[in-house]
């Protein structure tokens, strides 16, 4: 229990900390490795994302959306990256990336809400967790209780729900406290061995936070859109996204980066980039959907930078709820779907490869004649980086994390030694 002087020290140094900005604070870090995990809110079209080129049947059943092969970025003799992604294909010549495709999570229906909440949950059913994933991997992490898992969020989302304790960061929009009430703040708590702690790695978190955001360096180089969106299933209306929003991700997976880069930083990191729902014009080299291809490559040619010399222990998951139809609907668009695309990549990666079983593009081979078919479940990817990379040992992948998926195991391969 509090006594008296502690309940107020800790209203005082709350109000402190939200006049300035500043919820983080963090412990001595136990591993030296990083995990992000980028959530695409709206399910990206992953025949397009990564189209397969090489595939007889795909121009002639993606007709005005397919990609030219001559103009995707060559991985294999099968498949292309999206020509956007040139910072990813960068990587993937480095074999810093591996590629996933015909891959979803157990969920087959195709609600935004409900295939969210299945990701992130990480259970067979969107209902079956109260929690995320992420969380209850963070105690055989070791990262359960010293908030070293941080959303870039207003609030944490679902993955990061739960018993262990996750920060939050986004750059305030109001002005931040001057430095005379913080130092105030600073003399006020000196001496006291919780909060003057906590105040001190706070500040410095802030500090690098906006450095990272201040950088010249972290400018945006996004197309502008024009438009608004729902932030909370990642569904665009009238089929665009304010320029701000697509702008802002460079700088915010730059200050994420800066802010794991740091030797007391967060170990775990979870970015939301929404808007991936394309009913209408989705386009293919260009419109609405190169232009989030262009904003999402950027944003993680952004997180490589800012962690700098610490990009060799990171592992960054790009992964969606879902996919969307084979066919284009009548708008110029694509309809929710099923078997989508996932992303591996980082200096942990063991990068170059291409991870699909392909069943192709024949109506016989879709998923309810319409869909593609997933081949892989995407927790095996998750488990793969939480085993692999963060080393949660096993048993608590299979008792406490993803309790209802032994027909998943973790994908092997997937890091360096």
């Amino acid at each position: 229990m509090f006594d008296r002087r502690r309940l107020l020290g800790a209203s005082l140094a709350a109000t402190a900390l939200s006049a300035s900005g500043i919820r983080i604070a963090f412990a001595s870090p136990v591993t030296d490795k990083r995990l992000v995990v980028a959530i695409l809110r709206g399910a990206v079209d992953g025949l397009t994302a990564v189209p397969p080129i090489g595939d007889p049947d795909y121009a002639k059943i993606r007709g005005s959306l397919a990609i030219a092969q001559t103009a995707a970025l060559p991985l294999d003799t099968t498949f292309g990256l999206h020509p956007a992604f040139a910072q990813l294909h960068e990587m993937w010549v480095a074999k810093q990336l591996v590629v996933f495709h015909a891959i979803a999570s157990p969920y087959r229906e195709r609600s935004h809400f409900d295939g969210q909440a299945a990701l992130e949950t990480g259970g067979a059913k969107p209902d079956g967790f109260r929690d995320g994933w992420l969380n209850r991997a963070l105690p055989g992490a070791g990262l359960a209780d010293n908030g070293r898992a941080l959303a870039v969020a207003e609030t944490a989302p679902l993955i990061l729900l739960g018993k262990s304790r996750a920060a939050t960061w986004m750059p305030e929009i109001l002005p931040s406290a001057d430095e005379d009430f913080l130092e105030r703040v600073r003399a006020l708590y000196a001496h006291d061995p919780i909060l003057g702690r906590s105040l001190s790695q706070a500040l410095k978190t802030e500090a690098s936070a906006r450095a990272a955001m201040d950088d010249p360096s972290t400018a945006p180089s996004a197309a502008p859109v024009a438009g608004a969106m729902t932030e909370n299933t990642g569904m665009a209306m009238n089929g665009q996204r304010p320029a701000a929003g697509l702008a802002s991700l460079t700088a915010l997976a730059s200050g994420a980066g800066k802010l794991l880069a740091a030797p007391d930083g967060p170990r775990v990191a979870v970015l939301d980039f929404s808007g991936w729902d394309t009913h209408v014009a989705e386009g293919t080299t260009d419109g609405t959907l190169a232009r989030r291809i262009a904003a999402l490559d950027a944003a993680l040619g952004a997180l490589k930078t800012a962690l700098g010399p610490t990009w060799k222990d990171t592992a960054v998951i790009v992964a969606t709820e879902f996919g969307r139809t084979v066919a284009p609907n009548g708008s110029g668009g694509t309809d929710h779907g099923t078997g989508t695309v996932a992303f591996l990549l980082g200096g942990s990666v063991a990068g170059g490869q291409v991870r699909a079983t392909w069943g192709g593009l024949k109506p016989a081979e879709l998923y309810q004649a319409r869909d593609l078919q997933p081949h892989a479940d995407i927790r095996s990817l998750f488990k793969a980086g939480l085993t692999d990379h963060l080393t949660v040992p096993r048993k608590d992948l299979e008792k406490t994390v993803f309790p209802d998926s032994s027909a998943s195991p973790p994908m092997q391969g997937l890091f360096v030694a």
